[in-house]
């Protein structure tokens, strides 16, 4: 089993940043990427961008792309996403997750989620 916990969603204006932190815990070791996903009311939940283990290797949506930044603190088994230049279209509640699949930008391949945090862009 592997826990996810999201932090750092909040309010903040268009044009704000934010960073969000997902700490695991548990059988990490089989994970071969971490991401973040995010869902809207109304909306299915989309891939926003993912980092591979060794965190050489990242991948991001198009929408995010120039104005997010994924990374990893693998002594701390902590995953980050730097949120810049934030657009009121960013407003939806962020998941992290963990796969065992190289198709990191499908749900379905995701085996733990977190709770979410919500972040919400003001215009």
């Amino acid at each position: 089993q592997v826990q996810l916990v999201e932090s750092g969603g909040g309010l903040v204006q268009a044009g704000g940043s934010l960073r969000l932190s997902c700490a695991a815990s548990g059988r990490t070791f089989s994970t071969y990427a971490t991401a973040w996903f995010r869902q809207a009311p109304g909306k299915e939940r989309e891939f926003v961008a993912a980092i591979r283990w060794s965190g050489d290797i990242t991948f991001y949506a198009d929408s995010v792309k120039g104005r997010f930044t994924i990374s990893r603190d693998n002594a701390k088994i902590t995953v980050y996403l730097q949120m810049n230049s934030l657009k009121p279209e960013d407003t939806a509640v962020y998941y992290c997750a963990n796969t065992k699949s190289i198709f990191v930008r499908t749900p379905s391949n995701y085996d733990y989620w977190g709770q979410g945090t919500q972040v919400t862009v003001s215009s």
